[in-house]
């Protein structure tokens, strides 16, 4: 078994228990839920369930994660935008959501949720098959300004961080190649490794067992330095600078959730993000734990919606 099988096995065996624990202490009362708006066993889902079992016992009451997946993550945004604005209902929240109303008609604005904390963050990597005529990076970018045919790229849909990506690599580089949506990270990575694709972005997660596989090969890195597990890959701003992507999972709450109750949360998301234990584990997704402050997460959205709509309007994203 690869290390994210291993991982996420682990991940969901603590779950079990808590979750059996939980059964027995949640008689009577409300439990704090926290929304994943995609499917089991992405890293949006495997954040919260790694920190639920930490924040039920710092809080004193239960706590379950509960995936709704659907509509690029809308339909699970919009369950917590009709619920109470009690701090009882959380939603799991990238960078994108808060730029989705730019790409989606959506019956709530992703910009009245109620920052809370950043669980951790990791960067966009350039990835392509083990079969690509692209040995590297400075070799991809020529391929891609050369190739008689626009490179195609995948992605788990429109606006998502992975496709946002891909249009800010093409504005900064200067080529051009065509968007292919899917409906997950999965099968975008089997279609990098078949063939069927040029390029794609994801997280290390997501493509490191295909990496040390040698089924998909690392181009490059997007945060600003390199990666330590990979420190003969560059980070893509060396060739093309200014270029910086980091994608990370954050917890909101509905719109109109008093300071009070985000203040208390965002301590306790803080509290279990930071705890050695899940620290380590955190670290083993290949991610970098940032426990952030409920205003230090709504610093860091304000750049991040700066960022993305200019990237939408520049490079004219539309829904295919």
């Amino acid at each position: 078994m690869n290390k994210k099988g291993m991982l996420t096995t682990a991940v969901f065996a603590v779950a079990a228990v808590w979750g059996a624990a939980q059964a027995q202490t949640a008689a009577g009362a409300r439990a704090l839920t926290i929304v994943v708006p995609y499917p089991a066993g992405g890293t949006a889902d495997l954040l919260p369930r790694l920190l639920a079992p930490k924040v039920q016992a710092i809080l004193g009451e239960p706590v379950i994660v509960l995936n709704k997946p659907g509509a690029a993550g809308n339909i699970g945004a919009d369950y917590v935008a009709q619920s109470p604005s009690d701090g009882k209902t959380l939603l799991v929240v990238p960078p994108h959501f808060f730029v989705a109303d730019m790409l989606y008609k959506l019956k709530f604005s992703p910009r009245e949720f109620v920052p809370i904390s950043i669980m951790a963050s990791y960067p966009n990597v350039l990835l392509v098959g083990a079969k690509h005529d692209a040995l590297d990076l400075k070799g991809f970018i020529e391929y891609a300004k050369t190739s008689k045919a626009p490179p195609t790229a995948g992605s788990p849909g429109t606006g998502t961080s992975q496709h946002l990506t891909a249009e800010m690599l093409r504005l900064m580089a200067n080529f051009d190649y065509s968007h292919i949506p899917y409906k997950g990270s999965s099968q975008v990575l089997t279609d990098l490794v078949g063939g069927q694709l040029d390029f794609a972005f994801d997280n290390l997660l997501a493509a490191q067992p295909m990496i040390k596989a040698g089924r998909l090969k690392l181009l490059g890195v997007g945060s600003a330095t390199r990666n330590k597990l990979y420190p003969d890959v560059p980070a893509i701003q060396e060739l093309v600078p200014g270029f910086e992507s980091i994608t990370w999972m954050g917890i909101a709450a509905a719109p109109g959730t008093p300071d009070a109750i985000a203040e208390r949360l965002s301590r306790a998301f803080q509290q279990a993000a930071r705890s050695p234990e899940i620290s380590r584990q955190i670290e083993d997704m290949q991610a970098e734990v940032v426990g952030s402050s409920s205003a230090d997460m709504a610093a860091i959205v304000r750049q991040n919606i700066e960022l993305w709509s200019k990237v939408i309007k520049t490079a004219n994203v539309t829904l295919e």
